[in-house]
């Protein structure tokens, strides 16, 4: 059950996120068979930010929204991510900060053995802070979860 260096699946799903030439990592993704998208969300609220995740993957075709457990793990790897962003308290507007980020969310198997199943990666990167122009600060977050 060991990973496969060349599908490591968090790395794949930065790499995405922070690329400044994204087509050499979209290639790499098409060529495995990986689902993938990325966005953009701003909000002062944490369940804006799930929802904006929630339907890019959903519209793009990274999961399906009729079935519970993609529904779950995807939800799971975007508060696992948002823990990362917010240190651990995802908490935003009720403790007057704010976040603008960028997102990607990759689906596939990164393990070398098929049987192993699918898995499903999100990873946020952008801003986070008072709701103030200039009082923000980066942050980065990755959550990831089996399907």
């Amino acid at each position: 059950m060991s990973l496969s260096k060349d599908r490591q699946i968090g790395r794949s799903a930065i790499l995405l996120l922070l690329s400044d030439d994204k087509n050499e990592q979209i290639t790499k993704l098409e060529t495995i068979g990986w689902k993938f998208c990325t966005g953009k969300v701003g909000s002062m609220e944490e369940h804006k930010v799930v929802a904006a995740i929630e339907t890019a993957a959903k519209k793009n075709g990274i999961i399906q929204s009729s079935v519970y457990r993609e529904s779950h793990a995807l939800y799971h790897a975007i508060m696992e991510a948002l823990h990362g962003v917010t240190r651990g308290h995802v908490q935003l507007g009720s403790v007057l900060r704010t976040v603008g980020l960028s997102f990607s969310v990759l689906r596939g198997n990164p393990y070398e053995n098929e049987h192993e199943g699918e898995w499903i990666a999100v990873s946020l990167y952008g801003t986070i802070g008072a709701p103030v122009k200039g009082s923000e600060h980066e942050a980065i977050g990755l959550g990831i979860n089996h399907i």
